[in-house]
């Protein structure tokens, strides 16, 4: 590893890449997106808006454990991106913005989609994702492939327009973002200032962008209102390349560090006709979804594009001074963007098991679970008596109201124990812990139950925090 900070750390890449022109039209996976889907909505994870009113294309709501769920790949990428780093800082910026950021950004003349709409059934699509006559790439309301009709493409912009102030007036007209990344371009010099910072460093955001999606599709893979993690890495001209390199490795490993199979995931380079106007080099971390390869992450070396351009359309100095070198400079932008919901589903969709167990009485039976990595896991544990018999009630609260300061946990009394096992498995509980007479007349000790091995072990309650924290705490 090299000690001088302002170059990017050497490292050996290992992740999996693709040609420019691999073929995404076809995924080959264990599991299909229907039981997903179906898995999602029977546990409440995921389902969808104003579901009462017939819903609302596009647009999903996330139950008590699918929230959860955010939380926890939000706070993995934190972890990994900010916490663990001396050299990325956090922005949490309006979502609004003044207009002008998105026609220095291109955005207002160049974030577009060519649409093309059905003269027979009148729905409209993307272009590239219309075969005309192949009715698996698209969905035509008709159920009527051979009518349909495609007139000739248009240019859709994707941006949602909305108003603040009383009026409608046009000078009041501003954007919904599509990215997060602008604000970090125009907050870099305020950041930098106030952070003492000094480049090479990132800036990292979380937080909702909304595009008009022709169509949204594959649940919630492309929807109109998402959650994004980008990170900003400005660096010095010259060493860019490198530290993009740096960061392609990075993210590859972050995918795998919280449980993505190796087999599932690649990394695809743009062809130089897909290249954004802004881009040196960008690549995607694709993952393997039962629909298709599919892009989860782009990085692209965006060169100083972003901050040139904002410093010529708002005429502020926008460059960086560098005292090691005594020399001021534009710095180029590595960007990792990657979305929260794809990056939900990937991890569901590779952690979903659905196999024969064997049962207490010596035989098989279905067994539906998902392997989260523990960080993952929206509750990590679940505290189980083993009936409501009002003896083991008491001990059961006492031993949830021990663990629930320390890890999200789940209390549930009804059904039998092996149903409710078999809830635990399927949300991926990592381990349920089973309190029945014999905690309560004889050992004071609990049942603990991994969800992985299904082995259980008689855990003394006074032990039972700290072989928990031994097994849930581990850093990934």
């Amino acid at each position: 590893m090299t000690t001088d900070r302002a170059l990017a750390p050497e490292v050996a890449s290992d992740y999996v890449e693709v040609a420019e022109d691999a073929d995404t039209t076809a995924g080959s996976h264990d599991t299909t997106m229907e039981a997903v889907v179906e898995l999602c909505k029977r546990r409440g994870l995921i389902f969808q808006s104003s579901e009462i009113y017939g819903g609302l294309r596009g647009a999903w709501d996330f139950g008590p454990l699918g929230a959860a769920l955010k939380d926890n790949v939000k706070a993995a990428w934190k972890r990994d991106m900010i916490q663990l780093r001396g050299d990325v800082v956090q922005l949490d910026a309006s979502i609004l913005m003044h207009p002008r950021v998105w026609e220095a950004s291109g955005h207002v003349e160049g974030f577009t989609d060519p649409l093309v709409e059905c003269r027979t059934c009148n729905a409209r699509f993307r272009e590239d994702q219309v075969t005309q006559g192949d009715a698996s790439t698209y969905e035509c309301p008709r159920s009527d492939y051979s009518l349909c009709d495609f007139g000739p493409a248009k240019q859709f912009n994707l941006m949602f327009q909305t108003h603040v102030g009383p009026t409608m007036e046009s000078g009041a007209a501003v954007w919904m973002r599509p990215e997060t990344a602008q604000a970090m371009f125009v907050d870099f010099a305020h950041v930098q200032l106030t952070s003492r910072q000094k480049v090479p460093f990132g800036i990292a955001q979380v937080g909702k962008s909304f595009r008009n999606e022709i169509p949204p599709r594959n649940f919630i893979f492309r929807v109109r209102e998402f959650e994004q993690m980008e990170m900003e890495y400005f660096v010095r001209p010259g060493t860019d390349e490198p530290w993009h390199e740096y960061w392609i490795q990075q993210r590859w490993d972050w995918y795998l560090r919280y449980g993505i199979r190796r087999d599932n995931l690649r990394i695809r380079p743009h062809a130089a006709d897909e290249l954004s106007h802004y881009a040196k080099r960008t690549v995607d971390v694709e993952y393997r979804f039962p629909f298709a390869w599919s892009e989860l992450e782009g990085i692209a070396n965006r060169t100083d594009f972003d901050l040139s351009r904002h410093a010529e359309f708002s005429g502020k100095d926008l460059s960086y001074f560098d005292p090691a070198l005594d020399e001021r400079y534009v710095p180029y932008v590595i960007e990792p963007a990657a979305g929260v919901d794809r990056s939900a589903l990937a991890f569901l969709v590779d952690a979903y098991r659905d196999e024969e167990a064997p049962t207490a009485k010596g035989g098989t039976e279905r067994r539906v679970w998902l392997q989260l990595h523990h960080a993952l896991a929206p509750m990590k544990v679940a505290v189980l008596p083993l009936s409501r018999n009002e003896k083991l009630v008491p001990t059961a609260t006492e031993v949830a109201d021990i663990l629930r300061p320390r890890w999200m946990i789940d209390y549930d009394e009804t059904g039998s124990i092996g149903k409710r096992y078999r809830r635990q498995d399927e949300v991926g509980t990592p381990f349920c812990v089973t309190v029945d007479f014999e905690t309560v007349e004889e050992d004071r000790a609990v049942t603990v139950r991994d969800r992985d091995t299904m082995v259980q072990e008689r855990v003394a309650i006074d032990r039972l925090e700290a072989y928990l924290a031994e097994r849930l705490d581990t850093p990934s």
